[in-house]
């Protein structure tokens, strides 16, 4: 029986600790596997075990979620699979009638938000602005000698009530739907406690910072949100296919492989293709962070999501829209909520216990010692009411995945795309990082530097044959033997396409009309009985060629080292990473050659990607058995054969945008741009990511924690509770917001 996926929009999901219950709730219905709440992203995913529970699942969801938050828009998404389905020319998604989302998946409610959420930090403001006002003539009369203490009351209670009105609604609706203990309750409570005991003004100034404190919470979700929305304006909105001598504006998911399109200046490449004519400048800071324009001509990859700036191109599409890099980075930004961290999780847990414990201690305060110590019921309450103050989570609940949010905005800035939070986490404790080596360290350009025919062959002959043999290939190596035949004017029989045989790790074997051909590593040779084949010791890539099992001689293939490489390494070093490794399918000399440049000292060659695997599984056991549980081991790659790597280790990173696709969908963090230097910056923002939400966590704990000890012994009154809530709530999301900066 196949699970069902269903996603839906939370619209107007504007507090992280209600959606951790809703999170919570609905991982608890009947045949629930899965249940994830993305807060950024306004959005909850679910993954059903019975098809017939699918309508009945999105009615209890939306019970759930109404019982919690009653003003959030709960819409579910007609199909997890086209979840990012542009709409058609009439900018009409296709999939459900009068949306004009023009895409389906969380950024819907992001856009439809955004608005509604500036108008509601402009009328907080001005709230906030006449409270504030009000508070301060009642405060300056107060203090100021005579006054009428029916005019001063009525102030202080003007003021109280244009600063908590929302507050008092809030709590009034959420007890009569039966949820008690959460921030409105606490809040209400004991500032109509601190009323009904004659301290006005601190009633007023606790209401007043609570709202402060609203106003920087939603402030800066609003802006980590914004920032998503910015993102998405890298979405084509459509393509322009050629079709004869017209062209036809269409949605850019109905364009297939191998259509035509073109783009105009100013206007956004629509999907990954190869540019056949024309000259330009293209923007591609969108995805690699890179400022400066990038010149393609024909023949050059171009990706969907640049901006063409002057010349007219025209594209011959290589991937459908599902397919291409703006969709991938779209997906992975949205996605990447929903992947908590140990700590996000910890500190939902914890959130979930504390309140009620706290308000139970408050209870307990107010009453014990005036019962049974003869106490005054009047100064125990005062203090009960700091501890209700003091107890509200929300420093905690907020910043921490508002830190972690930054922190993945910070890398995506600079062309780092992370996949969850709970990644970034990993990442920080990296202390083993192992590369590959071909399109990794180095430029992956190979050049037919030399050749060596064997007795009885000339150079064409030898070119000549791996070329044929190499002809169905798209591997560098492949290429680079198949341009130096062009240039050097020679063409090759090309073999029947059943006649062509590849061997992972290797080599390939193909059959022509006029004869069998054989090219691959020394090992493929001797294996396949070919005589006479010398053993070779070079820096380059070596391809032994063999006609009719008689060796024909070698080619030697070069590859030049990234000239950023070695920075990035001694970078990597400064970071105080423990361990790198160099792990590459090519032999030993071409390995040591690129190490020793790099100054890499463990060095594994020869690996085939099942080796690959082998070796890091190796790694990862050596690093548990040396007590180093609490470290990570990164993997760095790029191509096909790389995903099950990438996928293994703690942490895979795919460098370049022009990794393959596998190793994009197998690996953790994408590096969009092909310079290494971006991997030190990724673990830097990772490791100041995970030192802020860690400040944030042992700033409010010790604070809160003080101030409620002191708040039991009588020192202190609830203007310092307001700190303890409201002080460290700023405190900690402002804090929050440094990484993203």
């Amino acid at each position: 029986m196949q699970d069902t996926e269903l996603l839906f929009e939370l619209e107007g999901l504007g507090c992280a600790d209600c959606a951790a219950k809703i999170e919570k709730q609905v991982k608890a219905l009947p045949d629930i596997s899965v249940g994830e709440v993305n807060f950024m992203q306004q959005s909850l995913r679910v993954v059903v075990g019975r098809h017939s529970r699918q309508n009945s699942v999105a009615s209890e969801i939306e019970s759930i979620v109404h019982a919690i938050e009653p003003d959030v828009k709960v819409r579910q998404l007609p199909d997890p699979a086209r979840s990012l389905k542009r709409a058609g020319s009439e900018g009409k998604c296709e999939d459900r009638d009068g949306c004009d989302c023009g895409s389906v998946y969380a950024p819907d409610s992001l856009l439809a938000d955004s608005q509604k959420k500036d108008t509601q930090i402009r009328n907080l403001k001005i709230r906030l602005l006449v409270g504030a006002m009000v508070f301060s003539a009642a405060f300056v009369l107060e203090h100021g000698g005579a006054f009428s203490k029916g005019l001063l009351f009525s102030l202080y209670l003007a003021a109280y009530l244009i600063l908590g009105f929302t507050v008092l609604l809030k709590a009034a609706s959420n007890i009569g739907r039966g949820k008690v203990f959460d921030e409105h309750f606490l809040m209400a409570i004991a500032t109509i406690g601190a009323l009904l005991i004659s301290q006005w003004s601190e009633a007023v100034a606790v209401m007043l910072f609570y709202q402060l404190g609203e106003l920087f919470q939603m402030t800066a979700v609003h802006r980590s949100r914004r920032s998503i929305t910015e993102l998405l304006s890298i979405r084509p909105d459509y393509a322009n296919v050629q079709k004869g001598d017209a062209l036809v504006k269409v949605s850019p998911d109905s364009v297939s492989i191998g259509d035509l399109v073109v783009v105009k200046p100013g206007e956004k490449v629509p999907l990954d293709g190869t540019v056949r004519t024309g000259h330009s400048m293209v923007d591609t800071s969108a995805l690699t962070g890179e400022s400066v324009f990038a010149e393609v001509e024909p023949g050059d990859t171009i990706l969907s999501g640049c901006i063409n700036k002057d010349g007219v191109l025209t594209v011959e599409v290589t991937a459908s829209f599902g397919e291409s890099t703006v969709t991938k980075i779209i997906e992975m930004v949205t996605n990447a909520g929903s992947r908590k961290t140990q700590s996000e999780n910890l500190i939902t847990r914890f959130a979930g216990i504390y309140t009620p414990v706290v308000v139970a201690a408050a209870m307990l305060l107010a009453v014990i010692p005036p019962l049974f110590f003869d106490g005054d019921f009047a100064v125990w309450i005062y203090r009960a009411l700091s501890f209700l103050v003091i107890s509200c989570p929300c420093a905690l609940v907020i910043s921490v995945p508002l830190g972690y949010f930054g922190g993945i905005g910070a890398a995506s800035k600079r062309g780092i795309l992370v996949k969850g939070s709970n990644f970034l986490d990993t990442l920080a404790r990296a202390d083993t990082i192992v590369f590959d080596k071909t399109g990794t360290l180095t430029k992956g350009e190979f050049t037919v530097s030399q050749m060596t025919p064997a007795p009885g062959f000339q150079e064409a002959d030898l070119l000549g044959a791996a070329s044929a043999a190499e002809w169905y290939s798209d591997h560098p190596i492949a290429v680079s033997v198949r341009r130096a035949a062009q240039e050097r004017g020679i063409l090759p029989s090309v073999p029947d396409t059943d006649a062509y045989v590849e061997m992972a790790g290797r080599g390939v074997s193909v059959h022509t009309d006029e004869r069998d051909i054989l090219v691959g590593n020394r090992k493929l040779m001797i294996e396949s009985g070919v005589a006479e084949v010398p053993d070779v010791k070079t820096a380059g890539t070596l391809l032994f060629v063999a006609v009719d099992n008689k060796f024909a001689g070698y080619l030697e293939i070069a590859d030049e080292v990234k000239p950023e490489a070695s920075k990035a390494i001694a970078q990597l070093k400064e970071l105080h990473i423990g361990r790198i490794a160099l792990l590459t399918g090519d032999h030993a000399a071409a390995a040591g050659y690129v190490a020793a440049q790099l100054g890499i000292t463990d060095i594994y060659s020869g690996m085939l990607p099942a080796k690959k695997l082998e070796k890091v599984e190796e790694l990862l056991a050596q690093r548990f058995s040396a007590a180093a549980q609490k470290g990570s081991l990164v993997f760095v790659g790029d191509g096909i054969n790389d995903a099950p790597v990438l996928a293994r280790a703690d942490i895979g990173i795919a460098i370049g945008a022009m990794a393959s696709g596998a190793a994009i969908e197998a690996a953790d963090i994408v590096i969009m741009t092909d310079d290494l230097q971006a991997l030190p910056k990724a673990i830097r923002i990772a490791r100041k990511t995970k030192r802020i939400v860690m400040e944030n966590i042992f700033f409010a704990l010790f604070v809160k924690g003080l101030i409620l000890v002191l708040a039991s012994l009588g020192l202190t009154n609830l203007w310092f509770a307001i700190f303890a809530d409201v002080g460290v709530a700023i405190l900690a999301i402002l804090n929050s917001v440094r990484a993203g900066l």
